[in-house]
């Protein structure tokens, strides 16, 4: 059996590179052999998140894999056919939910099978997407790209003890589009407000702050702030703003020691080309395996976004460009074809 061989390490390695190439790998039945995984970081190799995922896709695909524990950093992988499936996984730790999920979506959809999954974890931990941004932001982006699912917050799960309950549903795609997208249009705006065991008026108050700060700078917006139940106290705030040319999102959690959520609010006001940084991450997956030629805007190239390129094209044959605007990026990703996945 031939495996394709990926470094773990190539550029920015984190989880990410483990994230795309085991869902490819399933998605195009390739074999995979991922070496140095998260090796210069801090607590290198695998995280529970991703054992969690790995765990999940062997039921999903009836896949084989090495042994593995927390910090291996090796992974051979042969996956085999997508089939539906009704689930019920508990990560046993804050891991998060939506770094999972955001593997098993793109694969079972684009496979066109259903997915129904009750996950617990973390829904709102630090180092990666609220369950808030995936909800919103990846949801409308995925749409746009023929790939649907659903999500239902039960309890929100906040760093350290987790706990957090969600049922995701994944429905087979009908077809997989390419999208473009340019600079955004209007000045719309949603701010949403979660937390527990913090006082109401707290957290309100910096959303407030917020909203002030975002109608100066010509933003009309909505504002929606609520406590909902957690074992941990925390708090989180997505700022979104959605058109037919953009969709962005901020989010970030509440910071304990400084009383105060750790947002760049300027960069979301300054921002005013396709996309954010994370979610131009998020689109290469689905992008190099569309028909067609994907385009969006992006003030920055992030290392992030490199290495998932990088990645992608090497598992699927995928042909992508990074052009200088005045101001920015232009990336054009064009896809091997949805026809051409078996």
């Amino acid at each position: 059996m031939k495996f394709l061989e990926i470094d773990g390490s190539f550029g920015e390695g984190g989880g990410q590179i483990v994230r795309t190439a085991i869902a490819l790998s399933c998605i195009l039945n390739q074999p995979l052999k991922i070496e140095n995984i998260r090796k210069n970081r801090k607590n290198p190799g695998l995280k529970p998140q991703h054992l969690t995922a790995l765990k999940i896709l062997k039921k999903i695909c009836n896949s084989k894999q090495n042994n593995l524990k927390t910090g291996d950093m090796k992974l051979e992988y042969i996956p085999n056919n997508v089939q539906s499936l009704n689930l019920s996984e508990n990560v046993g730790t804050a891991g998060s939910i939506s770094l999972i999920i955001q593997v098993l979506i793109p694969v079972v959809a684009i496979c066109k099978k259903k997915l129904i999954l009750r996950i617990i974890g973390g829904t709102n931990v630090p180092w990666s997407p609220t369950i808030d941004y995936t909800q919103i932001i990846l949801k409308e982006a995925y749409a746009r790209m023929g790939i649907f699912f659903s999500i239902k917050i039960i309890k929100r799960g906040y760093y350290p003890k987790g706990g957090g309950i969600i049922e995701l549903e994944v429905f087979p795609s009908k077809k997989l589009k390419s999208i473009t997208l340019g600079k955004r249009k209007i000045k719309t705006a949603e701010i949403i407000g979660t937390h527990s065991k913090l006082p109401f008026d707290l957290i309100n108050g910096q959303v407030k702050d917020f909203k002030r700060k975002l109608i100066k700078n010509g933003f009309s917006l909505k504002t929606l702030v609520k406590e909902e139940p957690s074992i941990s106290s925390g708090a989180s705030v997505l700022v979104s703003s959605i058109d037919d040319s953009s969709i962005i999102g901020l989010d970030s959690l509440f910071n304990n020691k400084t009383q105060s959520f750790d947002i760049d609010l300027e960069k979301f006001i300054q921002n005013k080309f396709s996309v954010d940084e994370h979610l131009a991450d998020m689109l290469v997956l689905p992008a190099s395996l569309a028909s067609g030629i994907t385009i969006f805007q992006i003030s920055k190239i992030s290392k992030h976004l490199e290495t998932n390129l990088f990645v992608a094209s090497k598992i699927t044959g995928c042909k992508y460009g990074i052009g200088k605007l005045k101001d920015g990026y232009e990336v054009r990703i064009e896809g091997i074809s949805h026809a051409s996945i078996k």
